[in-house]
């Protein structure tokens, strides 16, 4: 049976975080825009007020009268991210400081540094780095900004920078013969984790797939079907799908730290990337893209899974288990592997209030 893990985590995360700018690791940053979607989903699907209002009260700590964000640099991939948060704002009360700050940001992506064939560095320091983290980071803003303004040209402009970047990333990371991708790719190869003839990193980490996982779903979600690149980023979401279906761990309905070697004994299932596949795989159903009577299952045990990870503790407060905080692009499956686990690890406590706020209120399980 379905339980309340979506309210609770949201409760608990409000109870510790009054104000979502105390959330970890920065006043703004990735993190906190990661957490705010997850409360704005269940916002959309209980319409408790309280979750709009812990929204809506980041955005105002955050955007002055006059629409500027001083808290915004647009140094990297990841402080692009919590725009989105600011273009939901906008569509919600269609303040006008709002529409400034949501073009401020805009205006950030024009002169970042990109690699020959268009795609964003992760940072602006990062030379030639395309991480899947960065694509997710990126497309959040630039997917919302171009669904929800109202200036067709804009909205095509940002339509095609969506797909030029989630095509260089799959062009680049992914696995042959699979739907999966590798962390990240480098063009000049400098990096200590860059393969000398792919440029590609070593792994397939999970939290990084699931970074994709979701960025697929969420712009396959606003992206209008006549697009030309649509079909194209469909298909990219139908193998990573079935990729995912296939690696999925049959018992413990999660999937590995390195996904695709979970026959190797020391690997381990995390959390946050499976919360987050679990979360993309239940939207590719309510889309009507996956078929749920091929994908039902699978998510009913992701969900299993998933919740398992999630225990009450002696303040009756929900925490998460099983995740890395902060990982970046590693040299090794080693490191990988045995990079330290942190209970309530930032990123996956938000996307597992993102996968139960997808699950618990839907026909799937």
């Amino acid at each position: 049976m379905k339980g309340n893990y979506a309210v609770r985590l949201a409760d608990t995360l409000m109870k510790r975080f009054p104000m979502a700018d105390e959330y970890p690791y920065k006043s703004w940053s990735y993190p906190q825009g990661f957490m705010l979607w997850g409360m704005i989903r269940l916002w959309e699907k209980t319409g408790e007020q309280k979750y709009y209002d812990y929204v809506m009260a980041y955005v105002d700590f955050h955007v002055d009268i006059r629409g500027n964000v001083p808290r915004f640099t647009g140094n990297s991939m990841d402080d692009m991210m919590t725009g989105s948060v600011l273009v939901w704002a906008l569509k919600q009360t269609g303040e006008p400081r709002l529409l400034a700050a949501c073009q401020h940001i805009r205006k950030a992506f024009e002169d970042y540094p990109r690699n020959e064939d268009g795609g964003f560095w992760h940072g602006r320091k990062l030379t030639g780095e395309m991480w899947v983290d960065g694509v997710f980071m990126g497309q959040m803003f630039l997917s919302k900004y171009g669904a929800y303004l109202t200036d067709p040209a804009e909205s095509e402009k940002c339509f095609d920078e969506t797909a030029l970047q989630l095509r260089s990333i799959y062009r680049h990371c992914r696995k042959e013969g699979t739907g999966l991708l590798y962390h990240a790719w480098s063009q000049d190869k400098r990096p200590s984790w860059a393969n000398q003839e792919t440029g590609r990193s070593p792994e397939i980490w999970c939290e990084g797939l699931g970074w994709y996982a979701l960025i697929l779903a969420e712009a396959l979600a606003v992206f209008p079907k006549e697009h030309p690149e649509y079909q194209a980023l469909l298909q990219q979401y139908l193998e990573l799908a079935e990729s995912l279906r296939q690696e999925q761990d049959g018992e413990l309905g999660l999937w590995y730290q390195v996904v695709d070697k979970k026959n190797e004994a020391d690997n381990w299932c995390d959390t946050s990337g499976s919360a987050m596949f679990l979360y993309s795989l239940e939207r590719g159903i309510e889309m009507g893209i996956l078929p749920s009577e091929e994908y039902k299952e699978t998510v009913r045990k992701g969900y299993e899974g998933v919740i398992s990870q999630m225990r009450e503790g002696s303040d009756g407060l929900l925490d998460v288990y099983n995740a890395c905080d902060g990982l970046c692009v590693q040299d090794s499956y080693d490191v990988y592997i045995n990079y330290p686990r942190k209970v309530n690890a930032k990123e996956a406590v938000a996307a597992c209030l993102w996968a139960a706020a997808a699950v618990e209120f839907s026909e799937t399980v």
